[in-house]
């Protein structure tokens, strides 16, 4: 059964799912937009746990398109999936790794027994993809799993990205 999908504008960092997932850079160690936003409401906990993810299984960095998930802390969901999104600035401008980073996800999510997961626009701030193609991957990617997770809410910032989220649903 195909997982129930919702698009909403709001603060993914209050989110009540199972698990969140963080549009994190490659270090795993912070950084802006919704990276700074999920690692200021989970406290300081999630950034040392990060940097375990790091010492233990990642000393290079978190690939792109790959997804590790620790404990959400003070957040409301249980879970903080991290995924590495693709960077156009930087030359990363195959779908195929923006595709992978919410399908690795979705997986991973599974594999903890999550059922909802909140998503945000990965790659569509400072990274440099269209907003409109990052929705219509996302959606597609979401709309072709079939799998545990039931239910799939993209959490946007602004009232325009969700529209565009809106507009693209299949």
């Amino acid at each position: 059964m195909a997982a129930e999908v919702e698009i909403v504008q709001g603060d993914i960092t209050t989110e009540e799912v199972d698990a969140v997932v963080n549009a994190a850079n490659s270090s795993l160690l912070g950084g802006g937009g919704v990276d700074g936003a999920i690692h200021s409401a989970a406290g300081p906990d999630l950034l040392e746990a990060c940097r375990a993810v790091r010492r233990d299984s990642l000393p290079d960095g978190l690939p792109v398109g790959q997804a590790v998930a620790t404990p959400g802390f003070r957040l409301q969901a249980r879970w903080v999936i991290h995924t590495v999104g693709p960077n156009r600035h930087a030359g990363q401008t195959d779908p195929a790794l923006l595709e992978s980073c919410f399908r690795r996800s979705l997986a991973l999510a599974a594999d903890l027994e999550a059922e909802s997961v909140a998503f945000p626009a990965i790659s569509a701030g400072i990274y440099g993809w269209e907003p409109e193609e990052v929705a219509r991957i996302a959606l597609r990617t979401v709309s072709d799993y079939d799998g545990r997770v039931r239910l799939v809410r993209f959490v946007l910032f602004s009232d325009r990205m969700a529209e565009i989220f809106r507009r693209a649903r299949p």
